[in-house]
């Protein structure tokens, strides 16, 4: 397995919480939409896809940051 410096872990730590945030909002943004008017529903699409690939990245990030534990 590969090994993380400090400084890379912190970073890491860093990307994961702002794309946390960036995830949280479009969540919000998406609800005010889906509320407001039907004309918004290619913009709710799109930010739903981006949600999901915000999503993604924060999966890849904690398995990255996660030791595999064998039992």
């Amino acid at each position: 397995m590969m090994t993380m410096r400090r400084d890379e872990q912190t970073e890491l730590g860093a990307r994961l919480t702002n794309l946390r945030l960036e995830h949280s909002d479009l969540d919000s943004t998406i609800k005010a939409l889906e509320g407001d008017r039907p004309n918004n529903e290619l913009k709710v699409k799109r930010l739903k896809k981006q949600k999901l690939q915000l999503k993604d990245e924060i999966v890849r990030i904690e398995d990255y940051l996660t030791p595999d534990i064998i039992a």
